[in-house]
C-alpha cells in the first residue's frame, strides 16, 4: 500500500486557531477525533485503509496537536470543542458526515451529534468519556481538585525530548501506549510534537491542557456529555476494551440512553490503535 500524505488546513474560529488533516479519498465523509492528549495524525496509518471507501479527515481538538495552544480551563468544553468542528466542516463544504471519536473524542462526537443531527449520518464512539455524576465519583474524577490520577500524571509527563525515535523507543517499552500498533506510534510521534529552534522535540499538546481535561473542572465535561445521549438520534455503535481501566458500566449506561446495546471488543482503552486490521473492519461494519 502506497501511503497517502495528507493535506494540512486550519482556520480561526472563535478567536481560537484550528488545524485538521485531509487524506481525501472517496465516498461519504468520516471525520476522526482523538484521544485527550494525543493528536489527528494518529489516525494516519487507519485512513490509509479507508480511503476507497470514506473521505478521511481527523482534526487536532482544542488545545492539541497543531491546534492553538489553550490552557484556560473555561475554553475546554467539550460542547466549544463541538463547534469548533462543526466550523471545520462548514469551511471544507460537509454538509453530512459521520463521526469517529476515542475517548475525548467520543465526548466530542456526543456533541457533535446532539448540536446538529440532521448532519451527523453514523457515529462510532469507542470508549468515549461521558458518564453520569454516581460513576464520575466511582471513578475519581473530581472536580477542580488536581487529584484526578491521570491529571496528576499529565502535570509530570516529560514534554521535551532529543528526538523522535527516542520517544517511539520509550512510550513503546512501557503502559499504556506499549500496546499501539508501531505504525500508529510513529504517527504519533510524529504528529503529536513539534520540533524546537535547540534541534529538540516538545509534545504539541501542553501537558497542562491535557491535565485540565482529565480534572474535568470544565464547563461542560464528560457529565454534561452524558446528559446529551437521550437526544441523540444519530444511528450510533458504543465500543469498549476488555481489559480497559474504565468500568464496562459506562458503556453500557451511554448504550442503554441510547437504545442500543455495548459491544465489548478485546484489547485495552487504546483497542483501536492496537490492531490496524482490526480498525479497518470495525469501521467498514460499523460506519457503512
Amino acid at each position: 500500500m502506497t501511503a497517502h500524505e495528507p493535506a494540512e488546513g486550519q482556520i480561526s474560529h472563535a478567536g481560537l486557531a484550528h488545524a485538521w488533516l485531509d487524506w481525501g479519498g472517496s465516498g461519504q465523509p468520516l471525520i476522526m477525533l482523538h484521544p485527550n492528549g494525543f493528536c489527528a495524525g494518529v489516525y494516519h496509518p487507519i485512513a490509509q485503509r479507508l480511503r476507497d471507501q470514506f473521505r478521511i479527515i481527523g482534526v487536532d481538538l482544542r488545545g492539541q496537536g497543531a491546534s492553538e495552544k489553550v490552557t484556560e480551563e473555561a475554553l475546554l468544553g467539550n460542547d466549544a470543542m463541538a463547534q469548533d468542528i462543526l466550523a471545520i466542516a462548514d469551511h471544507l463544504g460537509l454538509n453530512s458526515f459521520s463521526l469517529l471519536g476515542v475517548s475525548l473524542g467520543g465526548g466530542v462526537a456526543i456533541e457533535i451529534a446532539a448540536a446538529a443531527p440532521q448532519r451527523v449520518q453514523k457515529m462510532l464512539l469507542i470508549e468515549a468519556i461521558a458518564f453520569s455524576g454516581p460513576d464520575r465519583e466511582s471513578q475519581h474524577f473530581d472536580y477542580g481538585t488536581g487529584n484526578h490520577p491521570l491529571a496528576i500524571g499529565a502535570r509530570k509527563r516529560r514534554a521535551v525530548w532529543e528526538d523522535r525515535s527516542t520517544v517511539v523507543a520509550s512510550y513503546g517499552a512501557r503502559r499504556p501506549l506499549n500496546v499501539l500498533d508501531p505504525k500508529v506510534l510513529e504517527a504519533y510521534a510524529r504528529w503529536g510534537f513539534v520540533d524546537r529552534p535547540d534541534g529538540q522535540i516538545e509534545l504539541a499538546c501542553d501537558p497542562e491542557t491535557e491535565a485540565l481535561i482529565f480534572d474535568s473542572h470544565r464547563n461542560h465535561g464528560p457529565k454534561e456529555t452524558f446528559d446529551q445521549l437521550a437526544s441523540i438520534t444519530t444511528s450510533t455503535t458504543v465500543l469498549h476494551g476488555t481489559h480497559s481501566d474504565l468500568s464496562p458500566a459506562w458503556f453500557e449506561e451511554q448504550a442503554q440512553q441510547l437504545g442500543t446495546t455495548a459491544q465489548a471488543i478485546e484489547g485495552s482503552h487504546f483497542f483501536f490503535f492496537e490492531n490496524l486490521e482490526r480498525a479497518e473492519e470495525l469501521v467498514r461494519q460499523h460506519l457503512t
